[in-house]
């Protein structure tokens, strides 16, 4: 790739965050947030609203929230049901995402060169 590694990994996780933030407020019923709080969940949020276009971007985006949000997402995890701090839940996306983004790297360079 024509990017280095540690630039991608920097814009993932600018973008990462961005998305997550943006998705969670417009998606959201309790207003603007970074992160999911009780009565939404990660993945649900906007899934059962009553207005059409929030059902139908919820369902559009699903997928890459899973992958985002990795382990989070997880029915088994009640990660987010306990109620961290803000700062753990950035620490553990911002080292998940690092690892996610340097694997993406790779392949996408790998494949790239052959």
């Amino acid at each position: 790739m024509a990017i280095s590694r540690t630039k991608f990994v920097i814009f993932f996780i600018i973008f990462g965050f961005a998305f997550l933030f943006i998705t969670t407020s417009l998606l959201g019923t309790t207003g603007v947030r970074g992160f999911p709080q009780a009565p939404d969940s990660v993945l649900t949020t906007g899934s059962d609203s009553p207005l059409a276009w929030k059902r139908a971007v919820s369902t559009i985006i699903l997928p890459i929230k899973i992958v985002l949000l990795g382990p989070i997402a997880a029915p088994q995890v009640d990660f987010l049901k306990e109620d961290p701090p803000p700062p753990f839940v950035g620490i553990y996306l911002l080292v998940y995402w690092t690892i996610l983004a340097s694997v993406i790297h790779y392949l996408v360079g790998k494949l790239k060169r052959s």
